[in-house]
């Protein structure tokens, strides 16, 4: 490894240290985005991403758990203070917030850390951050880029766009563009060759809520326009990007992502206020392996280290026809896999079950409930979910209310019956018994997986529903 790689390191670590450092001495204060960004001297926009990219961790994550490890602290050395007060003074809204959050990182309640911490401290290892770690991390990630993208600085030459803005709801996105393309043909705005299709993000997934995201779905145009209903017109400025060019498929995205973040850092560039955007270079559907063809782009500022790194050249992707259904953000692509799911069992079951539409409230999951007469008048639902981190499909068996889950729960924890996993317990739990359909899908055989879904789901419903029979 390079003397000098290992000092530009060391540079960004020094600056993330300032911030820790000044989180661990401000924890009972208001530790606000834009206060931190200012402690690492970058913009709040690109202070997460960074944060992120180094720690492992999201910034608003790493407060809480530096907070209720400094409660925590103060628990096991014992203190006269009610655990009410320490929740306020460390930020927390109120205390049974503060003690569904304690619970999740520690597994017991606040009361009863006081009491048993020690034991529980024993069986909890907490890695600390380290260069050697983060240069691990990073070494892991360059070899991706290297089996799987080519970047380079570009400096990008003004785009002018016409564009949809939508706020949330990304699987809503291809029907954005079947809408700009039919405009564009109508009006004859679309130009002849050199056609684009682009995403702009105007806000950062890792700071913004998914249902609060704001973005653009765009075509290039080939003279000036005005606004026109929900159409608009766009321009991304002339300036230099990080540009990095991508086969690969759509579960891919949010690596290629962070790649791109981790390849700025270890380039030594700066960041710039700007337009971060797709360029879509294919129809992933016409592809031999369903792959998408993207450019990610990054602005950042012009600096000396720019002339560095090769291909600082006018931008020119490859050409060509574009797709209203091409390159989505991949939560759309997800969302969609989870759509197949839930047509697949509306189609095949509609007479059997009464569907719930698809929750798309968190970015990192998604599920929708499945009811018949029965589940309905017990107040109990089957609910199959995605874990979109883990890549995960799950179904469980949940209740109307907590009281509900509270009572089944008790009834599956005191049989001897153990086939499934059950809530450890039921007071942060929406679910009470769960099983594992899918681990890594493969969505390109998604009739495989569909029928893997199908069999596991019924294997799962039924052996439930005759425990459920049996307690009437």
């Amino acid at each position: 490894m390079q003397p000098e790689k290992n000092e530009t390191r060391r540079a960004y670590i020094q600056r993330i240290h300032a911030v820790l450092d000044f989180v661990e001495r401000n924890l009972a204060a208001d530790l606000s985005l834009e206060q931190l960004s200012g402690v690492a001297h970058y913009s709040p926009y690109h202070f997460h991403r960074v944060f992120s990219t180094m720690i492992g961790e999201s910034l608003n994550g790493y407060v809480n758990r530096k907070r209720i490890e400094r409660i925590a602290s103060i628990l096991l050395v014992g203190t006269d203070r009610p655990i009410k007060e320490l929740a306020y003074s460390y930020g927390f809204n109120s205390e049974n917030s503060f003690s569904r959050t304690f619970k999740k990182y520690y597994g017991i309640s606040p009361s009863r850390f006081k009491s048993e911490g020690k034991t529980i401290l024993s069986k909890i290892g907490i890695e600390p951050f380290t260069i050697e770690k983060y240069i691990c991390r990073i070494d892991n990630i360059q070899k991706w880029i290297e089996m799987n993208a080519q970047i380079t600085v570009k400096e990008l030459p003004e785009i002018k766009l016409a564009g949809i803005m939508h706020i949330g709801e990304f699987e809503k996105i291809g029907k954005m563009y079947e809408r700009l393309m039919a405009w564009g043909a109508k009006n004859e705005v679309l130009p002849d060759s050199d056609f684009k299709a682009i995403t702009i993000y105007h806000d950062n997934p890792g700071v913004t809520q998914s249902n609060r995201m704001r973005y653009s779905t765009c075509v290039t145009i080939n003279r000036k326009i005005e606004a026109d209903g929900e159409i608009r017109p766009l321009v991304i400025q002339k300036g230099n990007y990080a540009v990095g060019h991508f086969v690969m498929d759509a579960h891919d995205f949010p690596k290629a992502w962070e790649s791109m973040h981790v390849w700025v850092l270890e380039n030594d560039l700066s960041f710039r206020d700007g337009d971060y955007f797709e360029v879509y270079l294919n129809d992933h559907q016409s592809h031999p392996e369903q792959k998408f063809v993207v450019d990610i782009c990054i602005p950042i500022e012009r600096n000396d280290k720019i002339g560095e790194v090769p291909g600082n050249k006018q931008y020119s992707p490859c050409k060509g026809p574009t797709g209203p259904n091409r390159g989505p953000f991949i939560y759309h692509q997800l969302i969609g896999y989870m759509n197949e799911v839930r047509t697949f069992f509306q189609k095949a079951y509609a007479t059997d079950f009464k569907l719930g539409s698809i929750y798309r409230g968190n970015s990192d999951f998604s599920y929708f409930s499945l009811k018949t007469e029965a589940l309905k008048k017990q107040k109990l639902k089957f609910v199959i979910v995605f874990d979109h981190q883990l890549m995960q499909f799950r179904i469980c068996l949940s209740g109307q209310n907590k009281s509900i889950r509270r009572q089944y729960w008790e009834i599956f924890k005191n049989s001897y019956w153990d086939k499934y996993r059950l809530a450890a317990s039921i007071d942060d739990s929406l679910w009470i018994i769960d099983h594992l359909l899918a681990d890594q899908p493969d969505f390109e055989e998604m009739n495989i997986l569909l029928e893997e879904i199908e069999t596991e789901s019924f294997k799962f419903m039924d052996e439930i529903a005759e425990v459920l029979v049996v307690n009437q």
